[in-house]
C-alpha cells in the first residue's frame, strides 16, 4: 500500500432529492430521535430483523449481528449449495443418493429428531430429498445430499463456508449440513436474511417449494413446519429453528401488494410466540412504511475529486433507481453521505465501483448502494498533475476526517 493509496470516508454533496430538501454539504433532514424504530415498533425476539428486497431497505434491526446457533436454519444454507449444484450442472433433480447408515441413524429414525424416514440403504432422487429437507425438514435428507455431494458431511461443511463468503455471508461458520448442535457453528440474522435473498433471487424454481403444504415418504404424511403458511400474510418460506440456547428462530419471506418482505427472529420463548411475532412484524412493516424515491436510473448523486485529471472532479452514479420505504409518519426525515475510496487519481475509468452510498432513517442504516464513476477522466498534462500533487501533499491529511 502506497502513502498515498488507503480507504478514507468523506462527505459529499449530494444532489437534492426531487421531494426533500437537501443541505450544503450532506444531505440532513431532522432526524428521528435514538432508538426511533423501537419506539415505532417492538419485538419479544431477542434478535430481529426485517427488510423490504425491493429497495433493500432495512425496516428494523435488533442485534442482528449477534451470533447464534443457527438450529435447522442452517438447512437454507444446505439447499442454497444443492441449488447451486442443479444450476451449474453438477447433479440433477433425478440423481440418486444412496441412505448410509450414518445418514439413517444421524438423522433418521433412529435419531429422534426431523426425519423423512428414509430408509437405510434405499435410493432416493435429489428432488424427493430436497422436498424432505424443505417440508419435514428432515436430517436425514440433508445428510443423504451431504455425503452425495461431498463424500462426507465434514466436506460438505467446508463447502458451506466457502460458498456462504462467494454470497456475501460474513459472520457464519458451518459445521454439519442440519444444524444439529455444534459449538462452532454460528450465523447472524444478517446472514441468515442474505441468504434467504439470495436463494429467492436466483432458484425461483426450486424457492416454490418452500411454500409447498405437505409431503410424503416412506408413507408417512407430514405437514410443513412454517408456521407462516397458516396465517394469511403473503407468506411462501423459509423456516424455522430452535436450540436451548438461542430460542424459537425463524426466517420468513411473504409478498404483500406486490413487495417482498424478508424477516429473521430469534430468541423466542415458544413456538406459539415465534408464529405471534412472526405475524406482528409482518402486518407492521405493510402497513407502517411508505416508499420515496430518490434518484432515478443514472442520475448523479455526487461529485468526487480527481487528482492529476483534465477534469478535476467525476460524477459518481448507481446502476439503478435509488427508492426506500420510510416511516409513513416521518417519511422527511432521513440523512444520507456517499463514502469512496481516494483520492481518485487520473486516468479515471467510466463506470468503476468506488464507493457507496449510505442513508440512515434517524440513527439505523436503512440502505446501502454501490456507486460508480459516471465517465471516464483521463491524466492531466504535467503542470496540472504537479498542482494537484502540491495539493495533495498540503491537504491530504483531511482525508482522515469524515466532513
Amino acid at each position: 500500500m502506497t502513502e498515498t493509496d488507503f480507504s478514507y470516508q468523506r462527505t459529499l454533496p449530494l444532489k437534492p432529492f426531487r421531494k426533500l430538501a437537501v443541505s450544503l454539504a450532506v444531505l440532513l433532514l431532522a432526524a428521528l430521535p435514538v432508538h426511533a424504530q423501537e419506539a415505532l415498533f417492538d419485538t419479544k425476539a431477542k434478535q430481529a430483523l426485517m427488510l423490504e428486497d425491493q429497495t433493500g431497505t432495512i425496516l428494523y434491526a435488533k442485534a442482528p449481528d449477534t451470533l447464534i446457533e443457527p438450529a435447522a436454519l442452517a438447512k437454507l444454507m444446505t439447499m442454497e449449495l444443492v441449488f447451486h449444484a442443479l444450476k451449474t450442472g453438477q447433479i440433477k433433480i433425478d440423481t440418486q443418493y444412496t441412505v448410509s447408515e450414518n445418514a439413517w441413524r444421524t438423522g433418521g429414525a433412529p435419531s429422534g429428531g426431523s426425519t423423512m424416514f428414509a430408509k437405510l440403504k434405499s435410493s432416493i432422487s435429489v428432488g424427493d430429498l430436497i422436498q424432505g429437507v424443505i417440508v419435514q425438514s428432515a436430517n436425514d435428507g440433508c445428510i443423504i445430499l451431504a455425503e452425495g455431494i461431498a463424500g462426507s458431511e465434514q466436506k460438505f461443511a467446508g463447502m458451506m463456508n466457502a460458498r456462504a463468503k462467494e454470497i456475501g455471508l460474513k459472520n457464519s461458520t458451518f459445521r454439519n449440513s442440519t444444524g444439529l448442535p455444534d459449538p462452532e457453528q454460528k450465523v447472524s440474522l444478517t446472514d441468515l436474511v442474505t441468504l434467504a435473498r439470495y436463494i429467492k433471487h436466483e432458484y425461483p424454481e426450486y424457492y416454490r417449494t418452500y411454500a409447498q403444504e405437505s409431503f410424503t415418504w416412506n408413507n408417512i404424511f407430514q405437514r410443513n413446519r412454517n408456521p407462516l403458511l397458516k396465517l394469511d400474510i403473503g407468506a411462501d418460506g423459509m423456516g424455522t429453528g430452535y436450540t436451548e440456547q438461542s430460542g424459537y428462530g425463524l426466517v420468513g419471506s411473504a409478498e404483500h401488494n406486490g413487495r417482498r418482505y424478508i424477516a429473521a427472529l430469534s430468541g423466542l420463548a415458544t413456538d406459539k410466540e415465534r408464529a405471534e411475532e412472526a405475524k406482528k412484524i409482518f402486518e407492521w412493516a405493510y402497513s407502517a412504511f411508505e416508499e420515496v424515491n430518490i434518484f432515478a436510473e443514472g442520475e448523479t448523486i455526487a461529485e468526487a475529486s480527481v487528482f492529476g485529471g483534465v477534469k478535476s472532479s467525476v460524477p459518481l452514479k448507481a446502476h439503478e433507481k435509488i427508492s426506500l420505504l420510510v416511516p409513513a409518519a416521518n417519511k422527511d426525515r432521513l440523512k444520507a453521505h456517499v463514502e469512496y475510496k481516494g483520492p481518485l487519481l487520473a486516468p479515471v475509468k467510466a463506470d468503476e465501483q468506488v464507493g457507496v452510498l449510505r442513508i440512515w432513517i434517524g440513527d439505523a442504516l436503512a440502505q446501502e448502494t454501490p456507486v460508480y464513476t459516471g465517465e471516464a477522466v483521463e491524466s492531466g498534462d504535467l503542470q496540472k498533475r504537479t498542482l494537484d500533487a502540491v495539493l495533495e501533499l498540503t491537504t491530504g491529511w483531511t482525508r482522515r476526517l469524515k466532513l
